[in-house]
């Protein structure tokens, strides 16, 4: 009987498609958790080669980001911005359902 792959496998395999990290980032947004949205752009990240693929200047606003997001429990709107943008995604503002 073959293995089932691993969500987390499953995940990351999902994520390299842009589109799919987008609705990833946007649903982790609306949940509100600065600790899943940590852990979403670190996926995020695995998904397109890991931190290490990641310029000097990119890993350095990350690692800003995600320490703001743990220690604070707040972000940086355009340290977010800026590090989306390199992952090539954007936010963007709708409107609320009732």
């Amino acid at each position: 009987m073959p293995k089932s792959a691993s969500y987390h496998t499953e995940l990351i395999e999902g994520l390299k498609d842009p589109l799919e990290a987008a609705f990833y980032i946007e649903a982790v947004l609306e949940e509100g958790d600065p600790r899943m949205l940590s852990k979403a752009l670190k996926n995020v990240i695995e998904a397109q080669g890991g931190i290490e693929q990641l310029s000097a200047q990119v890993k350095q606003r990350y690692e800003k980001l995600d320490q703001m997001l743990l220690e604070k429990g707040e972000i940086e709107f355009y340290c977010l911005s800026s590090l989306l943008d390199v992952l090539g995604l954007q936010l963007a503002v709708t409107v609320k359902s009732a």
